[in-house]
């Protein structure tokens, strides 16, 4: 791949992506004060002692925005990674195996989608104790219903193509037939779906913040500075705006780099454009 064949959409998606990623990490290095610190008055305005101004309780806005990318994207990638593990083995043994075991994982699949899924992780967060292992596992195994369906539909195409009859006949095992044949195979279409999916899992970790049942104060995650912040929103004051815009670039920014990889590869199974 040619970096000139890249469209300037992909590097500001690219880019968008890669700032809120170097936040996270160097969160301590780059936040010119404490998560918890407070600094100043409260919803002050921005200023060169405060960037971004201060929240509602006189935290520096701006140190807050960044480690609260480190909580969100922490929690985000850690929840989408599981759910595409449980997903994807599931629904390729499901794919592999077919017969009973099948249907079973697919009626069980159904009945879980067919619950709505903010609904469902409310009733269930507030029954559980407020842990952020906790957490990671309810929106992983929400998730992975999703990724289960498009695993099954991915490897139900590929089990029937002619090499994995040709492993099969080989004595190849299921696990073999799994990672050797079908995972590589449908490699594309599941990246995509892992940027799509980890868009969703921010937003949705940001809603259950906001209703107050996601991250838990004192940390910062953006969804949760949302909500402190919201009743600023009366006299005119951003300090709400600020997270919630940082939400939806993040969002913008996966989205067209998704849509670009998935353009790419319709374009490379259809040969090249032009």
């Amino acid at each position: 791949m040619r970096l000139r064949s890249i469209p300037p959409s992909a590097w500001i998606g690219m880019a968008g992506i890669a700032l809120a990623f170097v936040a996270a990490l160097f969160a301590p290095v780059l936040a010119p004060y404490g998560e918890r610190e407070i600094v100043g008055a409260v919803w002050e305005p921005m200023g060169p002692e405060h960037w971004l101004g201060t929240d509602n309780l006189g935290r520096d806005l701006l140190s807050r925005l960044i480690f609260g990318a480190q909580t969100t994207l922490f929690v985000a990638l850690a929840a989408s990674i599981l759910s595409f593990a449980i997903g994807i083995c599931l629904s390729f043994v499901a794919a592999v195996t077919r017969g009973i075991v099948d249907q079973g994982l697919s009626r069980l699949n159904d009945l879980m989608m067919s619950i709505p899924t903010l609904i469902f992780a409310l009733v269930v967060l507030a029954a559980l104790p407020q842990k952020l292992w906790i957490l990671i596992l309810v929106m992983a195994i929400l998730d992975s219903t999703r990724v289960f369906r498009l695993g099954r539909a991915v490897a139900v195409d590929i089990a029937v193509m002619d090499f994995v009859e040709a492993a099969r006949l080989r004595g190849e095992g299921t696990i073999w037939i799994i990672f050797r044949e079908i995972l590589p195979n449908a490699l594309s279409p599941l990246l995509a779906e892992f940027g799509l999916r980890f868009a969703f899992a921010v937003l949705f970790l940001s809603t259950l913040s906001f209703l107050g049942l996601g991250i838990q104060p004192p940390q910062a995650d953006w969804g949760g500075m949302v909500k402190d912040n919201s009743d600023g929103i009366i006299f005119g004051v951003p300090a709400a705006l600020i997270p919630g815009g940082a939400i939806a670039a993040l969002a913008v920014c996966v989205n067209i780099v998704v849509d670009w990889l998935l353009h790419r590869t319709s374009s490379l199974k259809g040969g090249r454009d032009g």
